[in-house]
């Protein structure tokens, strides 16, 4: 059944990023299934044809090396688990590649940790790598580079449907597909009788989402909530994204048509900005913020800047044009931006009024601590 908002997204997105999921791209067995990758190619050759561009973030790179290996299970330490997904990484990118070139299309690897999102100018240089490879009319093919993230020092993005909501934000690509193993977004327990897939989702919180559980196997980092997470980075940019099963056949040709497939999770409000997609949803922070209620509702309600009136905790040491954390009393985060102040200096002035800066610091360079055009809230429902 068609169904005009889904049709009317799809009709608009000119760039569209694709992320599927090991237990998609592998059989039972943890291998490589080639039959899925090249009907995967042909779809996604298909839109391109259409003059759609296309990403595709695509993981399978351990659950290959698993496979080339002959092993059973995921490997627990770190060493032994970057070697494996070097292993498959190659078996992985081939497979792509020979698939993409019966339909005369290339395939390029580009492998990324968080850091080069994290880092303004690095950033930056992913994305015009990226935009340049779609002018080629190159498939971008993107996942995270195993072989040299470090779990220790938190510098990975977790799973790759995250590092899919940093690139939909990255390009600002209208509409994002997550791929998974499952038909979509459950109003209850999957495997529950009675359970239904969400048709659309208008607002990602936990009333509207109570049933949702999360799941791993020794083969996929991610879940169902790792999923959601995702859609809340893209939809709070001002992006759609669909949850759909990448096991069947034509689903994204279906998807394409406006078809009712998985579940629709609207864009909670309209595009932000690049830097503000870096701000809120690449960069790391280096400290934080703590507001009384009316700052925070000052902010995520009505858009303004924030004043050093309405602080009234600092956490960290930063410096001016770091990016913080602002929190509600509760230390909740509701929003990120660039600081025009270093941590000692907001120290001194948190809780005063803005004409008061010069009798404390002796200088007044900004009356706010952090401005509403270097701001982005992270969440929705504050």
């Amino acid at each position: 059944m068609i169904d005009l908002t889904r049709q009317e997204i799809a009709t608009a997105a000119n760039v569209i990023i694709v992320k599927v999921g090991t237990r998609v791209l592998t059989n039972e067995s943890g291998a490589l299934n080639e039959q899925r990758i090249s009907d995967l190619a042909e779809e996604l050759s298909e839109l391109i044809e259409d003059g759609r561009k296309i990403v595709l973030i695509s993981s399978g790179a351990v659950g290959a090396g698993m496979s080339r290996l002959g092993l059973t299970e995921r490997p627990r330490d770190l060493a032994r688990l970057q070697a494996v997904a070097a292993i498959g990484q190659t078996n992985l990118i081939e497979t792509y590649d020979r698939t993409f070139r019966k339909h005369d299309r290339h395939a390029a690897q580009v492998l990324l940790t968080s850091e080069d999102l994290n880092h303004r100018a690095r950033y930056l240089n992913v994305r015009n790598t990226i935009l340049m490879l779609l002018e080629c009319g190159a498939v971008p093919i993107i996942n995270e580079n195993d072989t040299v993230a470090v779990d220790e020092l938190a510098i990975t993005f977790g799973d790759n449907d995250r590092l899919a909501a940093m690139v939909t934000n990255l390009i600002r690509a209208p509409l994002m597909i997550i791929l998974s193993d499952v038909d979509g977004v459950y109003d209850g327990d999957p495997n529950a009788e009675g359970s239904q897939v969400i048709d659309t989702i208008t607002q990602l919180d936990q009333q509207a989402l109570p049933h949702v559980k999360d799941h791993k196997t020794g083969l996929s980092k991610g879940g169902m909530a790792s999923k959601l997470e995702a859609a809340r980075i893209a939809t709070l940019a001002g992006e759609n994204v669909i949850i759909a099963s990448g096991r069947k056949p034509g689903v994204l040709r279906r998807i394409m048509q406006g078809e009712s497939v998985g579940t629709l999770i609207l864009a909670q409000g309209k595009s932000i900005s690049p830097l503000k997609r870096w701000i809120g949803f690449s960069a790391k922070t280096s400290g934080s913020l703590q507001l009384d209620d009316g700052a925070v509702s000052a902010i995520a309600a009505r858009g303004r800047s924030l004043l050093p009136a309405g602080i009234t905790k600092v956490e960290g040491e930063f410096k001016k044009g770091d990016v913080v954390s602002i929190c509600d009393p509760s230390g909740k985060e509701v929003a990120r931006g660039l600081t025009n102040y270093d941590a000692a200096e907001v120290r001194k002035i948190k809780g005063l009024k803005s004409e008061h800066i010069t009798q404390v610091l002796g200088y007044h360079p900004y009356d706010e601590v952090i401005h509403r055009d270097n701001m982005a809230v992270t969440d929705g429902s504050a």
